[in-house]
Parts: C-alpha cells; sequence; structure tokens
C-alpha cells in the first residue's frame, strides 16, 4: 500500500498524480473553452458549460483517486447527508490553507453542482489551472488593501463588476458560489493585526457575498455554511500531499437567506455584514468546540 511509505515519497507521488490528472483534464476543458469563446451565444454556454463543469468534477474524482491511495486522513463530515444537487448554493467557510480547496472538492464533489471559487487575481497565472480556472469561469477578485481603497475608492468596483459578470453566466446553469470571506488565510499574525473579537476567525469581508447575492437574488437555493478543522494542525499544500493529516472536522449548515440580504440597493451591504458577524460569532463558539479535545482538557 502506498500509504506504508515515507511521506516525502508519498507526497512525490501524490504531486505527480496531482499534475498528471491536471494535464489530462487540461486537453479536454481548453479545446471545448476555445469553442465556448467563438459560439459567445447564451443557447451556446448553456450547452457547453454542462460539459466544461462535468470535466471539472472529473479532475476532482481523479484528485480523490491519488488521496485516498496516498493518505491516511480520518475524515469526519457531518451535514452533507441530504443535500439537492440540482440548484444555486452559496458557500462559504473559513479559510486556514491551501488543503482547505482541496477538502470542500472532495465533500462537495457530485452531492452539489460545481463549486465555483472566488480567487486572488495573482492566481491566474498559475502555469495551466489558472487558466483551466478562467475557462471555468472562476471569478479573479484584485482585493486591494484598504490603503489602496482609501486612496482610490472606484477600486473598490473592480471586483463587484467582477463578481456581477461572472454570476450573469452562473445564471444559465446550476452552480455552487464559494466564497472565502475572510478574503484571506488565517496566520496568528493577520488574526493579531486585525485584533477580530473571535478567537479563530479573520473577520468577514461582505463585498463579494454581496455582489453574488445582489446578481442572482433569489435564484440562490440558500447558504451552505462549512467549518473545516485541522485539530493535530493547520497543513501547508506540502504536509497535505504527504498525508500529514491525521484527521479532518468538516461541519456544514444549509441556511436560509435573509430576504433583506437579497435585495440590493445601498444597505444591502450592512445587512450582509450584520449577517456574517452573527454566522462568524457562532462559527468561532464551534471551532473552539471541535478542537476542544474529548476530555475537556483544552
Amino acid at each position: 500500500m502506498l500509504t506504508a511509505l515515507p511521506a516525502p515519497l508519498r507526497g512525490a507521488l501524490a504531486f505527480v498524480a496531482l499534475a498528471l490528472n491536471t494535464l489530462a483534464c487540461a486537453a479536454t476543458l481548453f479545446p471545448l473553452a476555445a469553442l465556448r469563446l467563438v459560439l459567445p451565444w447564451r443557447a451556446a454556454r448553456r450547452r457547453l458549460d454542462p460539459w466544461l463543469n462535468a470535466v471539472a468534477t472529473g479532475w476532482i474524482a481523479g484528485n480523490g483517486v491519488w488521496m485516498r491511495a496516498t493518505q491516511r486522513t480520518e475524515w469526519d463530515v457531518q451535514g452533507h447527508e441530504a443535500l439537492p444537487y440540482h440548484g444555486w448554493y452559496m458557500v462559504t467557510c473559513n479559510h486556514q490553507s491551501w488543503a482547505d480547496i482541496f477538502v470542500l472538492q472532495r465533500v462537495f464533489n457530485r452531492r452539489i453542482p460545481l463549486l465555483k471559487f472566488f480567487l486572488k487575481h495573482e492566481l491566474i497565472y498559475v502555469p495551466v489551472i489558472g487558466l483551466a480556472w478562467w475557462a471555468l469561469d472562476f471569478p479573479f477578485m484584485r482585493r486591494h488593501s484598504d490603503a489602496v481603497l482609501r486612496r482610490d475608492p472606484d477600486k473598490r468596483r473592480q471586483d463587484i463588476d467582477a463578481t456581477r459578470r461572472a454570476c450573469a453566466k452562473f445564471a444559465l446553469v446550476p452552480t455552487s458560489v464559494m466564497n472565502f470571506v475572510e478574503g484571506t488565510r488565517f496566520t496568528a499574525a493577520k488574526h493579531a493585526a486585525q485584533g477580530t473579537p473571535w478567537r479563530h476567525l479573520l473577520a468577514p469581508k461582505a463585498g463579494g457575498l454581496a455582489a453574488a447575492l445582489e446578481a442572482l437574488g433569489d435564484q440562490f437555493d440558500s447558504l451552505l455554511d462549512v467549518t473545516i478543522v485541522y485539530p493535530d494542525g493547520v497543513p501547508g499544500f506540502w504536509d497535505f500531499l504527504c498525508g500529514r493529516v491525521p484527521r479532518v472536522v468538516v461541519r456544514m449548515q444549509r441556511r436560509a437567506i435573509p430576504a433583506d440580504c437579497r435585495e440590493g440597493g445601498p444597505a444591502q451591504r450592512r445587512h450582509v455584514q450584520r449577517w456574517l458577524r452573527v454566522l462568524w460569532h457562532e462559527k468561532d463558539l464551534q471551532i473552539g468546540t471541535l478542537l476542544r479535545p474529548a476530555d475537556g482538557t483544552r
């Protein structure tokens, strides 16, 4: 069994498997994306987008094969048992590691429509995979710093407009829109710099979520509120490939989206921000409980 191999060797094999899986799927994905470019009509997109999403779904399934072959991770997942596959979902989650993306893809693949992540604009330049994300209509966000936004408030519109353009495309085919509303991975340094009232979380940002809700309105069936915890320590990407993740805990809850968060208008963002703060308070308490050993000694 590959799980008996030394961790660095398992990591190397996992990386090769990931690369080969990515290249194989890209060979199918890119011609379909090129065809969609030369046939820009809505009717063509309705037919081609499901094929593009199917290729991405196959890529996720292929990643699941090498993960099962090289990792001995214990998966503790609750809350995903009865999710209807068809429909539109808004998904949000705490963010700690690149491994979060693989975790979310694994637990949701073929349970809900393909997850479309909000990504930092710089990731479009990642070889092969960046172009694949573009082909799948993942929204790329520039996420300017607070200092830049204070100097030039109009730059805030760039991310809002990118979100609206992406969501206009998502309206044609059932989609799950995934947004890490913290905007970046949690670290102790970032947490200290923000001075948030939460022990395990950074402050949530309402902009992308509010724009998506305004663009798609009542099309979203619900919000899937996901919490990921690594009880033995947050892994880096290489740690994840090497299988140095003894246990992953995932909890999810399907929540109704408040009406005032769907309505658009100047007050909508404040409503979304207030709602997120309530969710974040509950999530922070939940993470603390999940990290506490069974004997309660933490």
